[in-house]
């Protein structure tokens, strides 16, 4: 079980890289100016295969920790606050696609300074997830 929780730790690092890269590249996206196709098309090339890369990292990463789940037990409130705190960045994740697909067709209507704070989110969830899957409060 202990290589188990080191995939799944390898996997969880690796999906959090490109959810923490993503938006930032969404950031670049929203600043760019409507004659730079060039730019515009690199950075949208860049965001579509960050995401295919990171979206089967995700799977695997929750399909371990499924595994550690099924090895260890699903025991006390901590675990349940961080399956829910899973299940919203895999929401995060699906949105993400979406935000990528209104890029793609030119339908983005947010601006640079609304990705930065949508870019700080997972941040926050991988501070709760930590936080819950070390001290174990309750």
């Amino acid at each position: 079980m202990l290589i188990v929780k080191v995939l799944h730790l390898w996997m969880v690092v690796s999906w959090f890289a490109g959810l923490f890269y993503l938006p930032r590249i969404f950031v670049n996206l929203a600043m760019v100016e409507p004659h730079s196709v060039a730019e515009r098309e690199r950075l949208l090339l860049m965001a579509g295969k960050l995401y295919r890369f990171m979206t089967p990292i995700g799977v695997l990463a929750i399909a371990l920790g499924l595994w550690l789940w099924l090895g260890f037990g699903f025991a006390g409130g901590w675990l349940h606050a961080k399956t829910a705190l899973v299940l919203l960045l895999v929401a995060y994740h699906a949105y993400c696609g979406r935000i990528l697909q209104s890029f793609r067709q030119g339908q983005n209507r947010r601006g640079h300074v609304w990705f930065r704070w949508f870019n700080e989110m997972p941040v926050l969830a991988l501070l709760a997830a930590t936080y819950l899957a070390v001290l174990k409060p309750f």
